[in-house]
């Protein structure tokens, strides 16, 4: 069987995770998207989490700490067939995950919002960009991995894999840290039909993109690929010697969160 070594680590829990049930937002597709939001005052911030990953990462827990001694406004949610939320993870789709994003974005909040991406989640932010603008303060993109479905998924399955797909529409690909993730013909396809990287990406507002030397997932050529598609004014690459796709060690996660308050600062 081809190898194909893509994957959203699961990240480390923390102890500081909210005990608290999820709120639930239903969808105009009848979604049920688990989420936690934290009230705050002036520009807030939205976590979009990585592929098959959940909100209950260290990511996503140490943002929201972040944000409460901040007094800033903070949603993590789970996509549509993740974590907590409703649907089946092999029913969903690039299209559907950001139509979640949309969702959550559009109902819980006002003001323009920083969106932290963490790998597929920055791709999601860059599908946000392109359909409310106006709703965005700053983007920060953490390995961020736009069009992977594509570029680090189907260019790298061999024949043999491409034919089974076709043929049965699901194949299965390596996950070290546990059963293989699902690849169907259906995440493919949509993928094709939501890339964000074959034409340039007009960005009005800062992007501030953070990756690991040593993140062997999503390879540091995605980040200066993106920087050469975004079209702004605004745009920081920001490479941590030795950090891997997690990019969660406490440096790491300094550097995120210094990188939100620099962007609010702006605004002020």
């Amino acid at each position: 069987m081809t190898k194909i070594f893509f994957c959203d680590k699961p990240e480390d829990k923390i102890n500081k995770a909210s005990t608290m049930k999820p709120e639930i937002l239903i969808t105009g597709q009848g979604r049920k998207i688990a989420y936690h939001q934290t009230k705050g005052k002036g520009a807030g911030i939205v976590f979009l989490g990585g592929f098959s990953s959940d909100m209950e990462g260290s990511k996503a827990i140490y943002l929201e700490n972040w944000a409460k001694e901040n007094g800033r406004p903070f949603i993590r949610f789970d996509y549509s067939g993740h974590g907590q939320s409703s649907e089946k993870f092999i029913d969903g789709s690039i299209g559907d995950w950001a139509e979640d994003a949309f969702e959550i974005i559009s109902h819980l909040t006002s003001e323009p919002q920083i969106l932290v991406g963490s790998s597929m989640g920055g791709w999601i932010a860059f599908l946000m960009a392109k359909r409310i603008p106006n709703h965005i303060l700053g983007i920060i993109g953490i390995a961020a991995a736009p069009d992977f479905t594509e570029d680090i998924i189907w260019n790298k399955m061999d024949d043999m894999m491409r034919a089974t797909l076709t043929r049965s529409k699901v194949v299965y690909i390596q996950n070290d840290y546990g059963e293989p993730y699902p690849i169907t013909k259906k995440l493919i396809d949509d993928g094709r039909n939501n890339l964000v990287m074959r034409d340039l990406l007009e960005i009005p507002f800062p992007v501030r993109l953070f990756h690991g030397s040593a993140d062997q997932d999503v390879k540091i050529n995605v980040s200066l690929d993106l920087i050469d598609h975004i079209n702004g004014s605004d745009v920081e690459l920001t490479v941590v010697k030795n950090a891997d796709h997690r990019f969660s060690s406490e440096k790491c996660l300094e550097l995120i969160c210094n990188s939100i308050s620099s962007i609010i600062s702006q605004k002020i």
